[in-house]
């Protein structure tokens, strides 16, 4: 997993708009979400990812930290597309459990996703399915603003997205020790 974003750590807009809407867990009907207004620092980045991983030699650079789950299960953008800007690499999840997994291929389409009424935690633990969540027009309206991609329904983004990176999973497994 090597650095493809350049260093660049510059807080997308439609990031920004999302960390300053408020996420109900609803006592379990909600989205587990608790979005950042920055990117996690490089620092906090490489030392969250060597405890999580047990390997002292990584680095953090392929990852872009914006948010987390109650129990601290981290979502980022994952650096992977050589010469994309940020917003056009993929949203992942990795769990405080270790589960993970790629919830959308781009931030224009997590942005879909959460206006779904499904989130990071959410995706990876129980998977998106119709009906699983509750759309939301605050996160539909911000969508609609921010989102580059058409809309279409959460289980057909994340479906999208694990079609095209089936190996991360793998990826991830290969970090550790």
């Amino acid at each position: 997993m090597s650095e493809v974003c350049g260093g660049d750590r510059r807080f997308p807009e439609a990031l920004g708009a999302v960390a300053r809407t408020g996420f109900d867990y609803d006592d379990g009907r909600g989205i587990d979400f608790e979005p950042y207004d920055a990117f996690e620092s490089a620092g906090e980045t490489t030392d969250w990812l060597r405890s999580w991983t047990g390997n002292e030699e990584l680095d953090g650079d392929a990852f872009r930290i914006f948010g987390q789950d109650g129990s601290g299960g981290l979502a980022a953008l994952w650096c992977v597309r050589e010469g994309q800007p940020l917003d056009a690499q993929p949203v992942v999840f990795l769990s405080s459990e270790g589960e993970r997994g790629v919830i959308a291929g781009s931030l224009s389409d997590f942005l879909w996703v959460l206006a779904d009424g499904v989130g990071p935690m959410e995706v990876v633990l129980f998977g998106a399915l119709e009906g699983e969540g509750r759309a939301n027009a605050g996160l539909t309206a911000l969508a609609e603003r921010y989102a580059t991609t058409p809309r279409r329904p959460a289980r057909e983004i994340v479906a999208e997205a694990a079609a095209e990176f089936p190996g991360f999973s793998d990826a991830v497994d290969a970090l550790c020790r």
